[in-house]
């Protein structure tokens, strides 16, 4: 079953998924507790939180769902992320799209299918929070609101997630910097981890992501090149 997706789009929306390094790791309360919340809200026996992978979709969070992962092709979140508008699937048996998908025809059986994609800050959908029946049906117009804002909820934590690594990894760096630094006392280099010895600058990008310019100060202007000192600083003659 091939699913359509934004080419364009798509390698820039998988690297922004990777990004929140979330992909197969266990379950956590905080995540848990949206799709219960969305499961009782919308009245429903299924409720995941699906990202959406390059050939799978991934489940972070589920109720009602054994199933740790189905393949893309087969997956409903797949027509989720190609919007950004919540994909309300009334009965997946009077859809072209999916009557003949496995997941309606076959277990869970799939008849009624609710997603709100879950957005990044730079506006690529990542994957939804989707509520499943096994009946049609529809959703309210409250319940479809309440839905989108806890996808906006499941973001905000995936974000939050993502800025706490960060700051994790940039505070190692500091404690690497921050420790006594052997630095020659005659050329200024510094000796590494492997004893061997390298400039301040190369030492300095190994442990952070500081890049250098060069330049060359007032003072050494002044010790080295007098005559460009005169015209550059516009010192007087007696200097």
């Amino acid at each position: 079953m091939k699913q359509p997706i934004k080419p364009n789009q798509e390698a820039a929306r998988l690297e922004a998924l990777r990004e929140y390094n979330i992909l197969d790791t266990p379950s956590e309360q905080a995540y848990d507790d949206f799709t219960s919340l969305a499961s009782y809200i919308c009245q429903v026996p299924i409720a995941l939180i699906s990202l959406v992978d390059a050939e799978r979709q991934w489940f972070k969070s589920k109720i009602g769902l054994e199933a740790n992962q189905t393949a893309r092709n087969i997956s409903f979140c797949g027509y989720t992320i190609l919007s950004d508008q919540t994909l309300v699937v009334k009965d997946a048996l009077c859809d072209k799209r999916f009557c003949d998908n496995p997941l309606v025809t076959s277990a869970p059986s799939i008849r009624f299918y609710a997603g709100a994609p879950l957005i990044t800050p730079a506006g690529y959908v990542i994957g939804s929070l989707c509520v499943i029946d096994q009946k049609p049906r529809d959703l309210s117009d409250s319940q479809k609101l309440a839905l989108e804002a806890l996808g906006r909820q499941v973001v905000t934590q995936l974000e939050l997630r993502r800025i706490s690594s960060n700051l994790a990894n940039a505070l190692d760096k500091i404690k690497q910097i921050e420790g006594l630094v052997p630095i020659c006392s005659y050329c200024k280099g510094v000796r590494n981890d492997q004893g061997y010895w390298s400039t301040v600058e190369k030492f300095i990008q190994q442990h952070s992501d500081v890049e250098f310019t060069h330049g060359v100060c007032d003072g050494c202007i002044r010790q080295h090149f007098p005559d460009v000192a005169e015209v550059l600083l516009e010192l007087p003659e007696d200097e």
